[in-house]
């Protein structure tokens, strides 16, 4: 019998650790691809140009799918050592905390099946997670940290304006440092209380969306089923946020929900990643005027990397709809958002930020659209919208 009671505890301890250490990345090995393509030829004068850039991206969800930020991965798009490759200077990372089971741009019901569950439970996270979307949310917040923890030279987490300033001063003495800045995706870990601003607030968070693919308690999805604007409740948590210094994503949200955040914040807000219809007509993306009305109160718009936002995603099809952006709303409202990690495919990584810089150029842009595009953008917004300390 002691025999066996060892074989069992031996054969538990081995589906453990192989639960906890190949699950996670076979799911997200299937869903965050980089496209095979040839290596990117870039030219002396992007080179040269793209290591002075301050380059920052406005979304990813790496965070979901338990890598270490710090750890080169073989998965997935995003990880401090690509960020370092690339010349990033930092990246929002999304917290996403609930996605329904055959979720599409078109129509999601509220009460589809979650299909991150079996994530949160194959990936070993705490028991109170598989059940509460709000600790979701503080689980991924504190994973960053605890990064951040192991080798802060490597990777700050942004969540003031002093901190942003120290970053950038770091990186313009030539450490290789990195920063990232937490978002939710949507307002889900709410879970209605609007206490919960708050306690995400001191979690780390300092941007967050309102909608996913699905209608929540604050009202409409872009990919829901009502279309439906602010609710009351939603309209608290939008004031909540705005008093904390909260900047507002409104991704993924219904047009009616983000004509009522326009009509109701006194802050810009930002489209963390996204595409511009008239340059990539798809139901992921918002109409063009609305985009318009969103820049119009000083708010930024990210460019994604991935097919629903911009059809063409090669470099050069991203290049073209920043371009597209820039003629419509003007050159300081447009900034980058790869929806890196977010179980999209794409046909470069982190570390192939440069194909960009060099496409821009071969378009013609100039170098001060290339800077603020790139970066000098979000460096602007997040100054004026962070707090102080």
């Amino acid at each position: 019998m002691k025999r066996f009671l060892v074989g069992l505890g031996v054969f538990l301890l081995a589906a453990y650790a192989a639960i906890y250490f190949f699950a996670p990345g076979l799911i997200e090995g299937s869903v965050n691809l980089v496209e095979e393509h040839a290596p990117y030829d870039i030219a002396d004068e992007a080179r040269e140009l793209h290591s002075t850039l301050t380059i920052i991206d406005l979304h990813s969800d790496t965070m979901l799918w338990g890598r270490n930020p710090l750890d080169r991965s073989s998965t997935g798009h995003v990880d401090v050592p690509r960020m370092v490759e690339g010349n990033m200077a930092l990246q929002v990372f999304s917290s996403t905390t609930k996605s329904p089971a055959g979720q599409n741009y078109e129509s999601n019901s509220a009460d589809a099946r979650d299909q991150l569950t079996p994530v949160t439970v194959l990936g070993l996270w705490p028991i109170k997670s598989w059940t509460s979307i709000y600790e979701r949310a503080v689980h991924q917040a504190r994973e960053l940290y605890s990064a951040e923890e192991q080798d802060p030279t490597a990777l700050q987490v942004v969540t003031s304006r002093r901190g942003l300033d120290a970053l950038l001063e770091a990186r313009a003495e030539g450490k290789p440092t990195v920063g990232g800045i937490l978002l939710t995706e949507g307002s889900h870990p709410l879970e209605g209380d609007l206490a919960n601003v708050q306690k995400l607030y001191e979690e780390g968070y300092r941007i967050m969306g309102l909608q996913h693919f699905f209608d929540n308690r604050l009202g409409g999805s872009l990919h829901g089923q009502s279309g439906e604007g602010l609710t009351e409740f939603g309209k608290a948590a939008v004031m909540e946020m705005e008093r904390l210094g909260i900047i507002i994503d409104v991704a993924h949200s219904s047009p009616a929900v983000v004509r009522d955040v326009l009509a109701l914040s006194n802050r810009p807000i930002i489209v963390s990643h996204t595409g511009l219809k008239g340059a990539c007509h798809t139901k992921r993306n918002l109409e063009d005027d609305l985009m318009k009305e969103i820049a119009a109160k000083g708010g930024l718009i990210g460019i994604g990397f991935w097919d629903a936002a911009v059809c063409d995603y090669t470099p050069a099809g991203i290049v073209k709809s920043v371009r597209y952006g820039i003629d419509l709303l003007g050159v300081d409202h447009v900034a980058l958002g790869s929806d890196y990690d977010g179980s999209t495919t794409v046909l470069m990584d982190a570390s192939e930020i440069p194909a960009l810089t060099h496409e821009m150029l071969k378009a013609g842009f100039t170098e001060e659209e290339i800077r603020k595009v790139m970066g000098e953008n979000a460096v602007a917004l997040l100054r004026d919208l962070l707090p102080q300390d």
